[in-house]
């Protein structure tokens, strides 16, 4: 039994006759795709004319749910205690029945449980999305995972997040994922609108050689991202100017990063690998590389820095696994690589960096196109309240 909510206006989902009123729930606002998903989802319903509420322990970007013209409504979502997740589900649900709440949607495991009995204590439909794979190793992981799936729908957030669900819950019905990829902003990930101002600035601060070409790693520093990989590719490049600069934070990895460090010493290119920490410009450290890579040698549930890369008309470099190869088209947006191979990795990056002019305008204009019809902010929230309106008058 699926225990759906009757549904309206399947048809045509787009429409409505009265705003809708959606909680989202997640365990904290404070950094990661998935906070960063949740505020893009309040800014749209609120563009779109609905009410977007927010429930969570709080955080920084409780500012930026408000700016998004949402609300913040504080609870403690981030404990895995039993007895405050119980407590969470009489809270959760008298908001759903004070707000009037017409669809709650879950965005983490924790939180997910309480808003699971509150939304079936309240007969209000439920909604998932399933950011990434979990761990199920053992029967009692599986079973905390469960409550992901067991959404009235079920958004993933990629076709590779749709087979994982097809085999980590084959009783969940076809007919409740969605795959909804996520979105960037098009007026934020644009070339046109970095100035070389920023682009000075950040190169002076990264202390950049002038002239040498930039190959960009966004990423956190943990070991499957693969920046070891990165590393070797660097030693077997025919430029010897080239340099690859790592931004992203080492918090809790600082041992990993000393071992990136080591090798790169050991393999004699340590003064050409620039750790530049957390960058708060992304769009102009997009503006100042040659050539981005995804490095990872496990499967990205999506593939963000892809999807960011490409709008900003950058030649990109993927490993083939996971989420990232549906965003990146082989040979016309960028390139895919097999993961954990340097050699490949060196290749697709020396024919990214050896590109003339006339071929990375042509490439650009492929990339912003591919991303512009497919990974918008714009089309996530439409594709999302699309996904809500199934539910209304339920």
């Amino acid at each position: 039994m699926t225990n759906e909510p009757p549904i309206r206006n399947a048809g045509n989902p787009s429409q409505t006759d009265r705003p809708l009123t959606v909680l989202q729930v997640l365990p904290a606002l404070v950094t990661g795709g998935v906070e960063r998903g949740t505020v893009d989802m309040a800014a749209a319903l609120s563009v779109a004319g609905h009410r977007a509420l927010v429930a969570s322990s709080g955080g920084h970007m409780v500012n930026e749910v408000q700016r998004a013209g949402g609300e913040h409504i504080t609870l403690p979502l981030r404990s895995k205690n039993p007895l405050v997740m119980w407590r969470n589900i009489d809270q959760l649900a008298r908001v759903i029945a004070a707000e009037r709440v017409d669809v709650v949607h879950a965005r983490s495991r924790a939180p997910a449980w309480s808003a699971l009995y509150a939304s079936r204590r309240t007969g209000c439909p439920f909604v998932t999305t399933v950011h990434g794979p979990y761990n199920g190793q053992n029967a009692v992981k599986r079973a905390y995972n469960s409550v992901m799936f067991r959404g009235d729908r079920v958004i993933a957030t990629s076709d590779f997040i749709r087979q994982y669900l097809n085999e980590s819950a084959p009783d969940l019905p076809e007919e409740r994922i969605r795959v909804i990829p996520r979105g960037v902003d098009m007026a934020q990930f644009d070339i046109a609108t970095v100035t070389h101002a920023r682009m000075i600035q950040l190169s002076e601060a990264w202390s950049l050689p002038a002239g040498a070409p930039v190959i960009l790693v966004p990423g956190r520093l943990v070991r499957w991202k693969g920046q070891r990989v990165m590393i070797e590719a660097l030693s077997l490049l025919s430029d010897p100017e080239a340099v690859v600069v790592f931004a992203g934070g080492d918090v809790g990895h600082e041992a990993y990063k000393l071992e990136l460090r080591r090798m790169a010493q050991h393999l004699g290119v340590e003064s050409r690998v620039h750790f530049v920490g957390t960058c708060r410009d992304m769009p102009a450290a997009y503006a100042l590389a040659s050539v981005v890579a995804s490095t990872s040698i496990e499967p990205e549930a999506f593939g963000r820095v892809a999807v960011e890369s490409q709008a900003m008309g950058r030649p990109t470099v993927v490993t083939g696994i996971g989420g990232a190869m549906e965003t990146v088209v082989p040979d016309e947006t960028g390139w895919w690589v097999e993961p954990d191979n340097a050699a490949d990795l060196a290749r697709a990056v020396e024919v990214a960096i050896g590109l003339d002019q006339s071929e990375r305008d042509a490439l650009a204009a492929r990339a912003v196109a591919h991303i512009s019809a497919n990974f918008t902010k714009t089309l996530m929230g439409q594709r999302t309240i699309d996904v809500y309106n199934e539910f209304v008058g339920a």
